[in-house]
């Protein structure tokens, strides 16, 4: 597979950037006004400013990672806690609809916002759909947010032919969410494919048959947690294994 651009500078996520440049910008104008008018009203503001900037470089930190080579191993897409196990149904506008969305098991992943927020592919393969939906912005930790949130649907399919759904979902203060790829770019497994700012939650949905290897509770990490093992024949592991990397 053709590796995708790199999206990281410097060690932060390149949409990062314009953010942290419009924090310190901003921050430097009102603390500079303050010297002026208070000097040690200033000299609070310059170091609070100074805080509050360090604070974005360390958000939008986008650290490398290494995925583990281990093929039909399915990889955590998020940082953060597993805040949810169970039952369930893909968004309609994925299109895995019907039997193909039988007996499938949801992952969640819930992010904070001191959890890094760059999302990887949970395993190799192919961008078959991406479907943005609109919608609300609930605490992305309840249950309600699946379905009324905001969210991006993106679906992979894999070497053996199987769909594989994941869906990034805005949060309460998150109003942000970035995809990078397009239809029909190919992923590696652990593959940066985009983010979101500022507290969220990420879904996996495991194919039928694949029992999770976490629990809820469990702090995890994007793209080298493996979530669940699907069972693969030697026909197609070799494909597999090419397919995964950071």
């Amino acid at each position: 597979m053709t590796p995708m651009p790199r999206f990281t500078i410097l060690g932060i996520a390149r949409e990062g950037w314009p953010v942290i440049a419009a924090v310190a910008v901003v921050l430097a104008l009102v603390s500079g006004g303050l010297w002026i008018l208070a000097p040690w009203v200033g000299i609070v503001m310059t170091i609070a400013a100074a805080i509050v900037t360090l604070w974005a470089v360390w958000f939008f930190r986008d650290p490398e990672r290494t995925t583990p080579r281990e093929p039909g191993a399915i990889i955590c897409g998020a940082d953060g806690v597993i805040s949810f196990i169970g039952p369930g149904t893909p968004p309609p506008e994925s299109g895995v609809t019907g039997d193909d969305a039988r007996g499938l098991t949801r992952v969640s992943v819930f992010m904070n916002i001191f959890n890094v927020h760059v999302n990887r592919a949970p395993l190799a393969g192919t961008v078959q759909r991406i479907a943005y939906t609109p919608g609300k912005f609930f605490n992305a930790s309840l249950e309600k947010a699946s379905e009324h949130n905001e969210r991006l649907s993106m679906v992979l399919l894999s070497a053996d032919g199987g769909r594989f759904v994941v869906v990034q979902i805005a949060g309460l203060i998150a109003r942000r969410i970035v995809c990078r790829v397009k239809e029909g770019a190919a992923l590696r497994a652990g593959e940066r494919f985009g983010l979101i700012r500022f507290g969220s939650r990420v879904d996996h949905y495991l194919p039928s048959g694949i029992t999770p290897v976490v629990t809820v509770g469990q702090r995890v990490v994007a793209g080298e947690t493996i979530l669940g093992r699907a069972t693969v024949t030697s026909d197609h592991a070799e494909r597999l294994l090419q397919g995964a990397g950071a």
